[in-house]
């Protein structure tokens, strides 16, 4: 499972403030804090960055890569922060992202081109949200199409279904993993990722983590490739590297599984369980699902 590290973001609490004021010793650290974790990318996310998107870019670019060899995400609304930062991007980049609003097209395509990048397709059509796994289908065909007719490989196209909040709409919770299944089908080549952390914002904070585990793990058995997420999790990222396969194994039989004696697990492992079943709709979802 690849991983691209969420954690270098604007809107951050702890480090927001210091890429508004351009201080570079909290970036630092925190770059190589997540080299140190292992992760596959950094994402770089500096929001829209209307004003200053192309200064602050290339000035991240030039912390993050002072200190780590590891790729690099470029996630922004901005068109020429991107290209400003792909101008310094040492290796392959990846460009998050590109959705089918006819300007995203006409200005982010053609960078994936002229500086030979990787991309995520983000699966956000010209009404906004996808309401069902039949419209993110028709959205990833037609953006698959699009690519390739300006020489985009279908390899290095990553589909984002745009995963959701839990304690939302379950069924577009579900709608993801149902996508993933069918992707391979109706764009070969082409690869899948989620923004993870989607799944439990609006949550309790010490409760995320094991909705965003457990959704990790549904998903890659769906077929997923890659997860933008909090890199600093340890134990999400053993789960993604394949260090934890008894729980891998649990939430496999949850999710197969109409019944399991919750009484004969663990309170750890009994969270899980519990996770797969709000996740996978079969239980309500509520602040306190874990202790119910």
């Amino acid at each position: 499972m690849i991983i691209v590290g969420e954690n270098i973001n604007i809107m951050s609490a702890t480090l927001g403030s210091a890429m508004r004021e351009y201080r570079a010793e909290p970036v630092r650290a925190i770059s190589v804090a997540l080299d140190r974790a292992g992760v596959d990318y950094l994402e770089l996310n500096i929001g829209p960055a209307k004003k200053a998107g192309a200064e602050l870019m290339p000035w991240l670019i030039n912390i993050v890569q002072g200190v780590t060899s590891r790729p690099i995400s470029l996630d922004t609304t901005n068109p020429e922060a991107i290209e400003a930062g792909l101008k310094l991007v040492k290796g392959r980049a990846l460009i998050n992202s590109v959705s089918l609003q006819p300007e995203r097209l006409e200005r982010i395509l053609p960078l994936v081109t002229r500086y030979d990048t990787k991309m995520i397709g983000l699966l956000w059509g010209i009404e906004g949200m996808p309401r069902d796994t039949s419209e993110r289908c028709l959205l990833a065909v037609d953006l698959a199409y699009k690519a390739n007719e300006l020489g985009i490989k279908s390899e290095d196209i990553w589909m984002d279904p745009i995963a959701t909040p839990v304690s939302g709409d379950i069924s577009q919770v579900v709608a993801v993993g149902e996508f993933l299944q069918m992707l391979p089908e109706i764009c070969p080549g082409c690869k899948s990722i989620v923004g993870l952390s989607n799944v439990s914002n609006g949550t309790p904070t010490h409760l995320r983590p094991y909705l965003n585990r457990t959704y990790l793990v549904m998903l890659e058995r769906y077929g997923l490739y890659a997860a933008i997420a909090d890199a600093l999790d340890n134990e999400l990222l053993a789960i993604a590297r394949g260090d934890r396969p008894s729980i891998v194994n649990l939430i496999h039989l949850a999710m197969d599984s109409e019944y399991i004696d919750l009484d004969a697990l663990s309170d750890e492992e009994a969270k899980y369980v519990k996770t797969v079943r709000v996740l996978n709709g079969t239980a309500l979802y509520s602040h306190a699902w874990l202790e119910a």
